[in-house]
């Protein structure tokens, strides 16, 4: 089973690599005031994880450079259980201005968050 995972992880990899969507065009101040405010979100996800790859191409699509964080990592995964609760991914941490942090799960729930605040 471990080695499905694996050939089907790199295959999935290969894949999106081949098939990259191209990034949004925007004008330089608007996408640095995206980059910004994306300054204060993290994707916790594992590389080949199917939903993780979907979350981190609509962000490609959408010209977000989310910092992406590998919850394998004890440490990101420690991170990950003590902010969210849960050891599942993708997950979005979003910090607002306040300092409170937001655990959001579900890659659509994600990816349609990403659409309705940036595009």
């Amino acid at each position: 089973m471990k080695i499905i995972r694996l050939i089907l992880g790199k295959l999935i990899l290969l894949l999106n690599a081949i098939f990259s969507p191209k990034p949004q065009q925007r004008a330089q101040e608007d996408q640095q005031r995206i980059n910004q405010a994306l300054e204060s979100m993290a994707l916790y996800q594992f590389e080949t994880c199917p939903f993780c790859v979907k979350v981190r191409r609509a962000a490609k699509k959408m010209n977000l450079p989310l910092e992406t964080v590998d919850a394998k990592q004890p440490d990101n995964e420690q991170a990950l259980l003590n902010g969210g609760g849960k050891r599942k991914v993708p997950c979005l941490r979003i910090e607002n201005e306040s300092g409170e942090v937001t655990w959001m799960y579900e890659s659509n729930d994600i990816i349609h968050y990403l659409e309705q605040r940036f595009t």
